[in-house]
């Protein structure tokens, strides 16, 4: 069993923006509210699987665990659209991604009783480095890309927590099998339903057993500079938008749907 990894909330950005550039990750409690917290596991429950859309739905019956993982939450449901851009989490993107950052894909995870471990993975490694590269201070690894996890239950250890090992974005490599790096052990998040974490996506990191009798709900929204791809499925022009949650987005949700100011490549 892992130690619960220590959660700091800062109250600046700055602070937060120089947490997730150097510690990997920022915290942010209570971000969502019990009713919302309602309303968005009322929704996940509705979505229904589109396979054309890379989504997955197992089942106790034909999958041995339930496990429903739908992309392009954003597009499926008006209940998702106020995530693309939620208060303290949009400042730190924008402030991390630039303003012109857009959202690249949000999933809607539910995983119940009987979901096995995850291995240490990272999400993406833009760049691999040596470590004493990295570890000279005139090296400055931009945030390529980021994620953030919506937690929508209380997170215990039979539910299944993230695995974090903190400052392995600083390896310049995936895990490749390791479970510490540089005496830093996994740490699980161990936080309350409506806290986010934000991380970037070298951080070594996994998803843990569930072994409760209860499903364990996840938000994930991911966001990048404008120059990275938003990964929409399906691609080759079949994913389309849907006109009437469009019509409801604001300009900066419409911004963070790919609606930008043309500019370099356009």
């Amino acid at each position: 069993m892992a130690k619960a990894l220590p959660l700091i909330a800062y109250s600046d950005l700055d602070s937060r923006v120089n947490a997730l550039e150097n510690d990997g990750y920022v915290y942010l409690p209570g971000v969502i509210k019990s009713k919302e917290i309602i309303e968005l596991k009322a929704a996940m429950d509705r979505l229904d699987r589109v396979p054309e859309s890379f989504d997955q739905h197992g089942t106790p019956e034909n999958g041995g665990f339930l496990n429903k993982h739908i992309n392009n939450a954003f597009n499926r449901d008006i209940t998702f659209l106020r995530y693309l851009d939620k208060p303290e989490v949009i400042e730190i993107e924008e402030a991390i991604h630039g303003k012109d950052c857009h959202v690249i894909g949000m999933t809607a995870w539910t995983t119940g009783p009987g979901r096995p471990e995850q291995t240490l993975h990272t999400d993406w490694l833009p760049i691999s480095l040596p470590e004493d590269i990295l570890a000279d201070p005139r090296v400055k690894v931009p945030v390529f890309i980021t994620t953030c996890h919506y937690y929508l239950n209380d997170i215990y250890e039979e539910l299944g927590p993230t695995n974090f090992v903190t400052g392995s974005h600083n390896s310049g490599r995936s895990p490749n099998g390791d479970t510490e790096w540089k005496g830093g052990e996994e740490r699980s998040i161990m936080c309350n339903a409506g806290d986010a974490v934000i991380f970037r996506s070298e951080v070594w990191h996994r998803g843990t057993a569930n072994t409760s009798d209860e499903n364990r709900y996840l938000l994930q929204v991911h966001y990048s500079h404008r120059m990275i791809t938003q990964k929409f499925p399906p691609y080759l022009n079949k994913f389309q938008f849907d006109p009437a949650i469009l019509s409801q987005a604001t300009d900066r949700q419409h911004r963070l749907l790919g609606d930008h100011t043309p500019s370099n490549y356009d």
